[in-house]
């Protein structure tokens, strides 16, 4: 009876620490964007010449109901644009255009973790031709962009001169993951791309 009790203890023991790697791997682990830096892009610094306060705080997207915190990124050891740590905000690329300014600002989320948990992007497919985006920049500036374009694009072959580095206007561009799991790269087939500027 007393090794039964050990043996279903173990078990119990052994089935939380399962549990608890799962929900740990839902909620925290981040893919790679597997978006590379053009080598252009990745030497200019546009945004180190615009004050702190006008730089963005948070995302508001109404009609997908989107209204988030905005993390500032880099680049990966890999070279690609860096990823949110989490699946609740999204991502600026701190080293390009800041939302506002003319240029390509560039935004990431993720859809979702591979298993299921939605991301704050989930819905961003849903996004229509001329629906509003706004940027609120940490002085509360409130910034209106409207959707021009939306384009997916296999994951290793998104046009990133197109992506960061147009420069005929205030652009603000949102990327996340589309199309289908690829198990081996542990990220998905396809790069959604909302490509807005900045309303007058």
């Amino acid at each position: 009876m007393y090794m039964k009790r050990i043996l279903i203890a173990v078990i119990t023991l052994g089935a939380v620490f399962v549990f608890a790697g799962a929900v740990g791997h839902a909620l925290y682990y981040a893919p790679e964007s597997e978006i590379t830096i053009p080598a252009a892009v990745a030497a200019s610094t546009p945004a180190a010449g615009v004050p702190i306060s006008e730089q963005p705080a948070r995302l508001q997207i109404p009609s997908l109901g989107i209204d988030t915190n905005i993390q500032y990124v880099g680049i990966s050891k890999a070279g690609n644009m860096g990823v949110p740590n989490n699946f609740t905000d999204v991502a600026w690329y701190k080293y390009g255009t800041v939302p506002g300014q003319v240029g390509s600002a560039v935004i990431d989320g993720h859809v979702d973790n591979g298993l299921a948990l939605a991301g704050v992007f989930k819905h961003l497919s849903d996004i229509k031709v001329g629906a509003d985006v706004y940027v609120i920049t940490k002085e509360g500036t409130k910034l209106h962009f409207r959707v021009k374009d939306i384009q997916s694009y296999p994951y290793k072959a998104v046009p990133t001169t197109l992506l960061f580095n147009q420069k005929d206007a205030a652009r603000l561009n949102l990327v996340t993951c589309a199309g289908s799991w690829v198990s081996g790269d542990k990220t998905y087939d396809q790069r959604l791309v909302v490509y807005t500027v900045l309303a007058s």
